[in-house]
């Protein structure tokens, strides 16, 4: 299906999603006591919210790049908040809350299946899990109450912020809640700005992020509005990108293979533009993406040496990678809201979601996921239903090939996660 399509399908879908976050804001305050599925206690919020955690969601556990950026920026002097680094991580005295809604994965394929009306409902499931108070235990077979809520939240994931911030935002005045929140769309095209030249930009992305156009948008405003000139941008849509890094037996391709075809297709695409300037910026639009930045290097070093590719690849490729970019964000928002943790208190938390082990009538894979179908083919508005729960993430849950490449990328997460 191509971006086109795409595109309609949006359009169609709109006025049902929109419906659909309304349900779900007056969901939210129906339920004030924050006790049954998707919903909140918002009395927390009347009180001092410094010191509770920053909340960072994605669609499985791409974010986590977003994450080890967080944790490991330096690029702000502590004391004065003025730029330039103090030897001091940026966020040394904030703590995290991840979730990964790894049970619904990809994010990027519900607008192929005309089901972008459920991925916006998903999108602010995931906010009010990190909002509220209620989590799944696995070993007591129940739900618990004890879990902190956010003072803000940073959607580490390209096709959420594409789909979802505007609702988000919505729901968040609605409710009358002053949590900050950060998107990496809005952060990627910010990094395009700060080293651009005159080449045209790459975006590799989840088919659903290019469908949605978010990027040449808020890229082409980011640099309109700095008086700079607006590149062209390019995009190419993967299927299956994201899934090969999680290690989903679903795709079974290597990362390799799959890197090489999306590669091709964006320099294919590139070349139907007439007398295009060479890419020289490529936007790495999926969270999973910089976990295998140098395999996409390769790919691209590999179709440069092509002489059908080589006019369309400029002999050097920066890439921006919207996680740094977010975490700069994320620290101006906190000091301009006055809302920099005074000590941190407890340690970080990590949850994904799985299918809800209390039910016997989802249609599972072999592996125990989610049926395609079901998951693609859900409707919103069941806000009684709850097919997944948000259970602790653990080393021992995370798939064998993403582990590897976090214990290898992401130190600082790794370090942070449980056995």
């Amino acid at each position: 299906m191509n971006v086109a399509k795409h595109t309609l399908l949006l359009l169609i879908a709109c006025c049902q999603s929109l419906l659909g976050a309304v349900d779900v804001v007056e969901h939210v305050r129906a339920h004030p006591a924050g006790d049954v599925p998707f919903s909140l206690d918002r009395s927390v919020f009347a009180t001092d919210t410094r010191d509770l955690p920053i909340g960072v969601f994605d669609s499985g556990i791409g974010g986590l790049t977003v994450l080890e950026a967080l944790l490991t920026l330096d690029v702000f002097h502590n004391e004065t908040m003025k730029p330039g680094a103090d030897g001091v991580p940026d966020f040394a005295g904030e703590r995290f809350q991840y979730f990964g809604d790894q049970a619904n994965m990809p994010y990027g394929n519900y607008s192929s299946a005309g089901r972008t009306d459920y991925l916006r409902e998903l999108i602010l499931k995931d906010a009010i899990f990190l909002l509220g108070k209620r989590w799944f235990d696995p070993e007591a077979g129940a739900f618990r109450q004890d879990k902190p809520p956010v003072k803000a939240l940073v959607i580490a994931c390209n096709t959420a912020t594409a789909y979802g911030i505007d609702d988000l935002r919505e729901a968040l005045k609605a409710w009358e809640l002053p949590v900050i929140v950060v998107g990496v769309v809005e952060a990627g095209a910010r990094g395009v700005l700060a080293g651009h030249d005159q080449g045209a930009v790459g975006v590799l992305a989840t088919v659903g992020t290019c469908a949605s156009g978010a990027y040449p948008r808020v890229i082409g405003q980011t640099l309109g509005l700095a008086g700079r000139s607006v590149p062209l941008v390019t995009q190419q849509g993967s299927p299956n990108l994201a899934g090969v890094i999680e290690g989903d037996p679903s795709f079974p391709e290597t990362v390799p293979e799959r890197c090489a075809v999306d590669a091709r297709e964006l320099l294919l695409t590139h070349a139907q533009s007439v007398g295009a300037a060479p890419l020289s910026t490529v936007v790495l639009g999926c969270t999973h993406f910089p976990l295998v930045q140098e395999e996409i290097d390769r790919a691209f070093a590999a179709l440069r040496a092509q002489p059908q590719f080589r006019p369309l690849l400029a002999e050097t490729l920066r890439y921006v990678n919207p996680a740094e970019w977010t975490a700069r964000e994320l620290f101006r928002e906190l000091a301009a809201a006055r809302l920099r943790a005074r000590e941190a208190h407890g340690a970080d938390r990590f949850y994904l979601s799985i299918p809800h082990p209390l039910r016997r009538d989802l249609p599972l894979t072999a592996d125990g996921g989610l049926e395609k179908d079901f998951k693609y083919g859900r409707q919103p508005g069941r806000l009684e239903v709850e097919d997944t729960v948000n259970v602790p993430m653990t080393r021992a849950r995370i798939p064998a090939t993403t582990r590897a490449l976090i214990q290898r990328r992401l130190p600082e997460v790794w370090r942070r996660l449980a056995e």
